[in-house]
Order: C-alpha cells, then sequence, then structure tokens
C-alpha cells in the first residue's frame, strides 16, 4: 500500500533522482516539517522513491562534544571522495530545551567538505530527540541513498548513554574515543561503548603514548562487553584527524565490517530488524499523538494530572481511566 503523490512532489522526485542538489535540500526540509499536511506529502515522497534506496553504506558517529566528530568527518569524507564515492552527512545539532534553537554550525566545521561537489552536508536539530539523532533523520538518510549518494554518515549529538539511536538506523556504529579523558568521561560512555561495532580513540597525536595506552586498555577490556554481533570482534584503532594519521585503516576496518556481515547474513538481518523497530516507534508516536490530541482525553487529563500530584489517586487507576477514555 502506498500514498498517492502530489504532480509537484512527483517532479520533485524526478529531479531528486536526477541528482539535483537542489531537490535533495528541497525533500529533506519537506520531510523535517511537522505541518500535518507536509508529513502526508513527505510519506508518499518516501513511497516513489523508496525503491531507490538501500544502496548506501550506513555509517553512524558518536563521541562526547570535544572528541573531533566534525574534524575527523571530514578528514574521512574526503578520503572517501578520492577514491570517488559520493558522501551525504547527516549532521544533528543538539537543540535548546528552552528556545528549540539549534547551532547548525557543522557546514562552518566541515568548510572543505562542504565545497564539494560529490558531497552534501545537512545539519538538522535533534528537536529533544532522546536518542541523539533527529525524528526524521532516518527519513533524511532515505532521500539521500534515493539521490545516489554511496555513503550516508550521522553524526550525532554525542551527550551521554540516550546517544544510542543511531546505533538502531546505521549499518555500522564508530565510537569516537578521547585517549586522555578521565574516569569520568569514560564513565560516562560505558552504556554506548556496549553498542560500538569499531572504537576509534581521535587526536592520538597530540599524546601518543596515552592514546597507545587507553587503546591497549580498552582492547583488553572489550571481551567484557557482550558483543555487538557474534560475527564481528569490536577493533580498537587509533587517529588523527588533524594529521590524516589512521582514517585510511579506518575505512579499510569498515570496509572489512561490511564484508564480514554480508558473509554471515547478518547485514540484511540487522537492517530488516531496523525497518521494524522503526515501523513501531511510529506507531507508538503517533498513538501517543493522537491520544493527546482527542476530545475526552484533553477534557479530562487537567484533573487526573492535579488529582496524581495531590496523591488522591494512584497514576495507575488515573491512567486506565484516561486509557478507558480514549476511543481512536
Amino acid at each position: 500500500m502506498t500514498m498517492a503523490i502530489e504532480p509537484d512532489d512527483e517532479a520533485l522526485a524526478t529531479a531528486l533522482l536526477a541528482g539535483q542538489r537542489r531537490a535533495l535540500a528541497k525533500a529533506i526540509t519537506l520531510i523535517e516539517s511537522s505541518r500535518p499536511e507536509h508529513r502526508l506529502r513527505a510519506h508518499a515522497l518516501l513511497d516513489r522513491l523508496l525503491p531507490h534506496t538501500g544502496g548506501a553504506f550506513r555509517i553512524g558517529i558518536s563521541g562526547v562534544p570535544g572528541v573531533g566528530k566534525s574534524t575527523f568527518i571530514e578528514a574521512f569524507g574526503m578520503l572517501l571522495l578520492e577514491q570517488g564515492l559520493r558522501v551525504a552527512v547527516l549532521a544533528i545539532d543538539p537543540s535548546s530545551p528552552l528556545t528549540g534553537g539549534s547551532i547548525l554550525g557543522d557546514k562552518t566545521r566541515m568548510e572543505r567538505l562542504s565545497q564539494q561537489e560529490q558531497a552534501y552536508i545537512r545539519p538538522s536539530p535533534a528537536r529533544g530527540a532522546l536518542g541523539g539523532v533527529g525524528h526524521q533523520s532516518r527519513e533524511a538518510m532515505l532521500i539521500c541513498e534515493a539521490a545516489g549518494f554511496d555513503v550516508i554518515i550521522v553524526e550525532t549529538v554525542g551527550v551521554g548513554q540516550s546517544e544510542t539511536t543511531v546505533a538502531g538506523m546505521c549499518d555500522v556504529f564508530l565510537l569516537l574515543q578521547l585517549p586522555n579523558a578521565g574516569d569520568e568521561l569514560q564513565g560516562i560512555k560505558k552504556g554506548i561503548l556496549e553498542l560500538a561495532d569499531i572504537v576509534v580513540y581521535n587526536k592520538a597525536d597530540i599524546d601518543p603514548r596515552a592514546a597507545a595506552i587507553a587503546a591497549g586498555q580498552l582492547k583488553a577490556a572489550m571481551h567484557m562487553l557482550r558483543p555487538t554481533s557474534p560475527h564481528w570482534q569490536v577493533p580498537v584503532l587509533q587517529a588523527s584527524a588533524s594529521t590524516g594519521a589512521g582514517i585510511a585503516e579506518i575505512w579499510t576496518t569498515l570496509q572489512h565490517y561490511k564484508d564480514t556481515m554480508r558473509q554471515a547474513g547478518a547485514f540484511e538481518e540487522r537492517r530488516r530488524r531496523q525497518a521494524e523497530t522503526w515501523l513501531w516507534n511510529l506507531v507508538e508516536t503517533g498513538l501517543l499523538e493522537r491520544f493527546r490530541s482527542h476530545d475526552a482525553v484533553r477534557a479530562a487529563l487537567p484533573q487526573a494530572l492535579q488529582q496524581a500530584a495531590a496523591g488522591q489517586a494512584s497514576p495507575a487507576t488515573l491512567a486506565t481511566l484516561l486509557l478507558d477514555a480514549f476511543r481512536p
């Protein structure tokens, strides 16, 4: 079942499939819109483009602020361009919880890469998404694939253990570490380490000895964590985005990961699981939106919240009453 596409959006799809950058920007702007009529158009556009998606290598990159994600992605992206590949970067900026605004400065931080014809950088606000990626990041990734990009890089906010959603939408999850970070900073990333397919100590040139020691210690400790796949042993690498050292080795490791997982049938299985999870996430989000906007629920909600806050009734009882009032 697919949705009917409007004539203007059919023209947009045709232009995007032809590789027109302006069409790509317009399509992503459409899918990022929260207006109900735009969401319907976006769904129809995605249905139209879906047969042309799935061909890119989807790479998620995360790490705490200050680890050098943007500098690393620029150096890595330039390497891929030298090999004749087209690269799209979806850079998710943190949004202010007060104003909803975001910095959206990744094009400034990746100046060289952004000037390349075969590269495309799209900074987007996270808008409070818990996983560190924007609500429409998955759809933007499919749009970029339809536009013919070979590698899609998703750079996430990198603010703590909630930084995990990227692992559920990409083929491989690469975690950047700081070689001289203290125990407190490392503690923030313990949860996310369990999701990493490849770990890279960036800025290794600043203190090579510290980088070597940190990489060695983590490599020895990785056996204590459950592997992301029985077919893959997580490597711990070192690199310097500023000098370019180790970047080529990382790309070789990423290709080896892809080949290994494909031979085991795990690459396609991962994408199937991600599609199923994405479907359920959208269903849950849609149900919550319909629940909150339901007339009977909206009428009963203020009193229920007041009773819960005052301890006059248990939240479980009040939730049941609200759910009983909900008739989709």
